[in-house]
């Protein structure tokens, strides 16, 4: 799965950010689900938040994943659990294929403004 059979097919409406692309696939009251894209050598930012705790699954593609103060790589068919609250990032470290997460968000709020930024490579908030 890539960026592009993100856009043209498996997900119409795919937001650009510029380590790649995420899709909400389904969203109720306290519960959201999202496809994420990581591009080749990307990541994203160093972050936080305050009302959810996340679910990553790795779909296809190989990264680097911390969560405060622990690193781990990950690969398809690898889960990691982001408590609320933590530091987190995930990075892509194929200089070639792209990284492909499904997330799902539980919390009281959920919402992309309940981002905490500590460090970001695009200038974003930190």
């Amino acid at each position: 799965m890539t960026i592009t059979s993100l856009q043209n097919g498996f997900l119409s409406e795919c937001t650009e950010r510029p380590w790649g692309c995420y899709a909400s696939t389904f969203a109720m009251n306290g519960f959201k689900t999202k496809v994420f894209v990581v591009k080749p050598m990307q990541r994203l930012s160093l972050q936080s938040h305050e009302h959810r705790h996340e679910l990553w699954t790795i779909v296809s593609g190989r990264g680097i994943c911390t969560v405060d103060d622990k690193v781990v790589e990950v690969t398809n068919d690898s889960f990691v659990m982001v408590p609320k609250g933590a530091r987190h990032r995930i990075e892509n470290v194929s200089d070639m294929d792209d990284l492909v997460i499904a997330e799902v968000q539980v919390g009281d709020y959920i919402s992309e403004s309940d981002i905490v930024r500590y460090d970001d490579d695009y200038g974003r908030g930190a």
